[in-house]
């Protein structure tokens, strides 16, 4: 008889959570009061205290401290609740996702901010002209999700080559050169070497002189120039690339620009470089990934060509023009 419940007991905790209990889980620890967790989910509280226990009983320990007039997580309950909390707002976000694309072709694209702002977003309007029946989901952050768990279709990295796989396409890759706006320019002295850069204030990144974005600074592109000791008239730092190239382009200063992405404002002469023969190349690229299970679908498909068309055209106006394909080896 022992034996059978113990068999019971084991088969219980190894069969996967009912979802439901972890709905009144998430509910009771966020507010650590039964009646409110019942409430919010129209139900009574013995239901909810029902469904906590099964919950307890499938887990194997207890969840919650039960006081008078109030509950707390246990050591494990705290544990359980950073699982659910991630994981049932993106249970909900893919559910709302597929009610409100039902029947509709659509991409999800990952990418981070400034390249959302600076490069996609300006360009996207060509391709919603041109596909009028795919909608566009933008997840614009720095976080990199995995490509084979997340409801991404296509991501946008920024990396050098020795951290991509295989199948990663390279659109285009980087490096920084000062650039300035044209009125700017015409109310200074010229600039005709590294030097003259020092009577101009400098705009440049607050956190660039974290290791993976050093070789973003003014400083390494001063020392390059043989002017490590040099300092220029001020300095001015902003937290994101789209306000240093906003601030250039108001004429506060000199930025240290990435050519790709202020390819149009160059194109249309918004933004000068003053020094075309002083650019600083930098190991990392831009790369297109598409989820392997995403990767038949024709609008997928259509998105990808058209971001490597537009790559093209980067390629051609920031004057790097290489096949993408043919990735050089820079530290």
């Amino acid at each position: 008889m022992a034996s059978a419940v113990l068999h019971s007991q084991t088969h219980l905790r190894s069969r996967p959570i009912q979802a439901g209990h972890l709905r009144a889980f998430e509910a009771v620890a966020r507010h650590l009061n039964f009646r409110m967790a019942a409430e919010e989910m129209a139900l009574t509280q013995s239901a909810v205290s029902r469904q906590i226990q099964g919950l307890e009983d499938e887990v194997g320990v207890a969840l919650f401290l039960r006081h008078t007039r109030a509950v707390e997580l246990t050591a494990a309950g705290m544990q359980l609740l950073q699982a659910v909390a991630q994981a049932l707002p993106r249970i909900d976000g893919a559910v709302r996702h597929i009610r409100q694309s039902a029947g509709r072709k659509h991409v999800s694209v990952t990418t981070f901010a400034s390249f959302a702002s600076m490069w996609l977003i300006p360009r996207l309007e060509v391709f919603q002209r041109e596909n009028p029946d795919i909608d566009i989901r933008i997840d614009a952050s720095d976080t990199a999700f995995d490509l084979e768990l997340a409801d991404i279709d296509v991501a946008i990295r920024y990396a050098p080559a020795a951290n991509m796989p295989p199948s990663a396409r390279r659109l285009f890759g980087e490096s920084v050169t000062p650039m300035a706006s044209p009125w700017l320019l015409n109310s200074n002295p010229p600039i005709r070497q590294a030097k003259d850069v020092l009577g101009f204030t400098l705009i440049e990144a607050g956190d660039a002189y974290t290791p993976h974005l050093e070789w973003l600074t003014w400083r390494r592109w001063l020392d390059s120039n043989e002017l490590a000791h040099a300092h220029p008239k001020r300095w001015l730092s902003f937290n994101y690339a789209y306000q240093m190239v906003q601030a250039a382009l108001a004429g506060q200063g000199l930025v240290l620009a990435r050519p790709p992405l202020v390819a149009e404002n160059l194109a249309n002469g918004d933004l000068i470089e003053v020094l075309p023969g002083a650019r600083l190349h930098s190991p990392m690229a831009y790369w297109l990934l598409v989820a392997s299970r995403s990767a038949v679908r024709p609008e997928v498909q259509a998105f990808g060509q058209w971001l490597s068309a537009q790559a093209a055209l980067t390629r051609i106006t920031s004057g790097e023009g290489e096949d993408p394909d043919l990735v050089n080896d820079l530290d």
